[in-house]
């Protein structure tokens, strides 16, 4: 495999994530506490975690935490569950198991950086780009004009990040059948389901829909757990998890012990979790609504329709770049500029930042950005 490129996203969190003071981009539901999250366990899950051996665990991920996540989906049973440490590690394995250097790929452009660059060093890849005009929405001809016959995979991400669109049914089902049709393996990101605004409708898991569907899950962004770095793929193809999972002994060779622990409490309290998040969502959203009035002069704005991102075009004459640039640098506000989401496949949109709603202390961050406008205009 040829060496990967700098990961954009990444290498910008690691000199500003937690040097600036207000992080305004946050793609992760607030997190809680070790104490919060054992205050949610039964007496026996808490002698299980206090108690339990710290030495490896199955590959495939702990048997009883497989039966909690299989329970999160319809139709789903543990042998379907194949854990990872936290998402990119599946997102690596899908990716190389699926494809080789005779395949073709499919990605929805702009997409999370991993998604593009980890097929495109496997083998030849088209992007398909989301409409912005259309609620960033997703042509369906227009994948089915990019397939070839050795396209092996599409790989989508509803909630999207960074822009939050959720992708109308009609659309999905169509999108699936069409690729049912050609035999190509969907790979769905779907870290944000579960999270967003009061009423949101979140699509089937596509490992419940579609025999080729995998369904990519994490603790780290609707439960707001990153910490525990646990993921997970379900499939109905018993063959590919298994190539998966020797995949698998060739990068972390099994999850931490403790954290599958945590994992299984918390997705023994998933309702509650995803209520408190979500209801810190309806807390935000209205206060980022009321700012984009205030300055409806330097942005458009339109709510997301899921997660807790959104992706708001900006109109000031310096440009998006020079503007977040001199945000966090000036005022400590960190967002993210749009060439965080620049795509080697195609043209994606340049003016836009990536903002989050998912974690509280908004107030303050947006007070520093009201005074920073002001000041500088």
């Amino acid at each position: 495999m040829p060496t990967l490129p700098d990961f954009r996203l990444e290498t910008h969190f690691s000199k500003w994530e937690f040097k600036a003071r207000y992080h305004m981009t946050a793609s992760d539901a607030e997190s809680m506490s070790m104490a919060e999250l054992l205050g949610m366990a039964s007496p026996q899950e808490r002698e299980d975690f206090e108690t339990m051996w710290l030495g490896y665990t199955e590959t495939y991920g702990a048997p009883d935490l497989r039966e909690t996540i299989a329970s999160t989906f319809e139709s789903r049973i543990a042998s379907d569950i194949l854990c990872f440490a936290g998402a990119s590690e599946g997102i690596f394995a899908a990716n190389t198991v699926i494809l080789d250097k005779d395949s073709h790929a499919l990605v929805i452009t702009p997409n999370y950086q991993s998604h593009e660059t980890l097929p495109s060093a496997i083998c030849k890849v088209t992007g398909v780009p989301l409409d912005p005009d259309d609620n960033w929405s997703l042509d369906i001809d227009r994948v089915a004009a990019a397939i070839r016959p050795n396209t092996r995979l599409l790989t989508i991400n509803f909630p999207h990040n960074p822009t939050g669109a959720i992708l109308p049914l009609d659309r999905y089902f169509a999108l699936i059948e069409l690729c049912r049709k050609h035999g190509i393996y969907v790979l769905h990101d779907e870290i944000f389901h579960g999270l967003g605004p009061s009423g949101t409708r979140h699509l089937p898991y596509i490992a419940d829909v579609y025999e080729r569907g995998l369904s990519l899950g994490v603790m780290s962004k609707s439960y707001g757990l990153p910490g525990l770095r646990i993921g997970w793929i379900a499939c109905q193809d018993a063959g590919l998890l298994s190539k998966m999972e020797r995949m698998k002994h060739y990068l972390s060779i099994c999850n931490s012990g403790p954290s599958e622990k945590l994992a299984q409490i918390a997705l023994r309290n998933r309702d509650t979790i995803l209520a408190r998040n979500c209801a810190i969502v309806d807390e935000n959203l209205p206060k980022w609504d009321a700012f984009f009035a205030r300055h409806a002069d330097l942005f458009d704005w339109k709510r997301p329709d899921g997660s807790c991102m959104g992706f708001p075009a900006y109109k000031g004459a310096e440009g998006v770049e020079v503007f977040a640039k001199t945000l966090v640098e000036q005022s400590g506000v960190l967002l993210l500029p749009s060439s965080i989401y620049a795509s080697e496949l195609g043209e994606t949109p340049r003016n836009r930042l990536r903002l989050g709603f998912g974690r509280r202390g908004l107030d303050e961050g947006l007070a520093a950005l009201d005074a920073h406008l002001m000041g500088n205009r």
